[in-house]
């Protein structure tokens, strides 16, 4: 695996800013935050600009990426980051208002995010320059206002939707540039031009090298979706019967286009805990392909003291068996896939797509399932077991 380029705090005012490297903090205290040394910004919040006024010289987006009510998400695949805004609501307004005018109002966005080190827990990821909107995503859909409920109260932020553009290093003389005011220099990158000229979203896409995930990676990774994915398990481990549908209905929380024809009887199943089509194409002339589900409820390793519970070759194979030309499988498991079963899988390209114990809290979360009690209560309300 790469490592990625680390700068040191003492190296920040000079740096670049180059695409997944992460700048060190200075020890715990907001003093020794980075990018406010970096770019001259303040040191605290998730949206911080620069410059008087309306009219923004370039705006830094930080996430922590841990936030369970506002879940900030970048699509390294496609470039698509999605942001949720607890504060500077006006100038997003503004900015996406302007996209859709006069895009030379637009300042650059920086996206950052927590990268904790050995020298700091402060330290940052940079993880590109973000322009407004994304390609084919209408209008109506880059910026939507959304209503939460916290402690019974309800209260309104925005969501965003950015492009990262393909650009892999932002360099000091354009940053100095922007701190004067002047973003269109020869120091521009060509994308950023080409993006406010002529609207062509040249994103930052990647194709991902990780053909097997491992074990650790396909579970949760922070508390609160541990304690998701263990209320999961613990509603359905007596429930296989009903762990099926849950699992249908989390392969269409997913995705949308996903059409669950049948939850399958136990004894006349054929091997397929669900049958449904994925819609493709146009909504007036759509194209249907088959899928068969599996569901398989095994205990998630959790606790350390757990026995682990792994989907294996038997149950992977049994499902490639129930396959039939121009088809594909989904396997919704709240355990793992084992190393094996996943590089057979893989290697010999069975169409199979694998919802892991990690997936699972990450649909939820999504979907604003957040915290173990959301998720209790809808599962007692829709999937309730005797």
């Amino acid at each position: 695996m790469k490592t990625a380029r680390l700068v040191s705090y003492k190296d920040l005012p000079k740096a670049d800013l180059v695409v997944d490297a992460v700048y060190e903090g200075f020890g715990t205290q907001l003093s020794g935050e980075p990018v406010s040394k970096l770019l001259k910004v303040g040191n605290v919040g998730g949206f911080r600009d620069l410059g008087l006024g309306e009219k923004k010289k370039f705006v830094v987006l930080y996430t922590s990426g841990e936030n369970k009510d506002w879940p900030d998400q970048l699509d390294v695949n496609t470039g698509r980051f999605t942001y949720y805004a607890t504060n500077g609501n006006r100038i997003l307004k503004r900015v996406f208002d302007s996209l859709h005018s006069d895009r030379s109002e637009i300042p650059p966005f920086f996206v950052f995010r927590k990268s904790s080190t050995v020298a700091s827990s402060l330290s940052v990821q940079f993880k590109g320059l973000a322009v407004p909107g994304f390609l084919g995503l209408p209008s109506t859909e880059d910026l939507v206002a959304v209503w939460k409920t916290s402690n019974e109260q309800r209260f309104q932020n925005y969501r965003a939707v950015f492009t990262i553009l393909d650009v892999s290093v932002i360099t000091r003389e354009w940053l100095n540039n922007l701190c004067k005011g002047n973003a269109f220099t020869e120091n521009m990158p060509g994308v950023w031009r080409e993006w406010v000229e002529k609207g062509r979203y040249r994103a930052l896409t990647s194709e991902s090298t990780t053909v097997v995930r491992s074990q650790d990676s396909q579970m949760p990774d922070t508390p609160d979706k541990i304690l998701i994915l263990n209320t999961v398990w613990e509603h359905f481990k007596e429930a296989s019967r009903e762990f099926e549908f849950f699992a249908s209905y989390l392969f269409q929380m997913h995705d949308q286009r996903v059409i669950i024809d049948e939850v399958t009887h136990a004894s006349v199943d054929g091997g397929r805990d669900a049958i449904g089509r994925y819609r493709l194409g146009l909504a007036d002339d759509p194209l249907y392909v088959e899928f068969s589900l599996e569901a398989k409820c095994y205990r998630p390793p959790l606790m350390s003291d757990q026995k682990l519970n792994t989907v294996g070759v038997k149950e992977v194979s049994r499902l490639i068996s129930r396959i039939r030309y121009r088809q594909f499988g989904v396997l919704v498991t709240t355990s793992v896939i084992g190393k094996r079963a996943y590089e057979e899988v893989r290697k010999d390209r069975h169409p199979i797509i694998f919802f892991c114990g990690k997936d699972i809290a990450d649909i939820l979360t999504k979907n604003g399932f957040n915290t173990s009690s959301r998720v209790k209560n809808m599962l007692e309300d829709k999937f309730p077991v005797s």
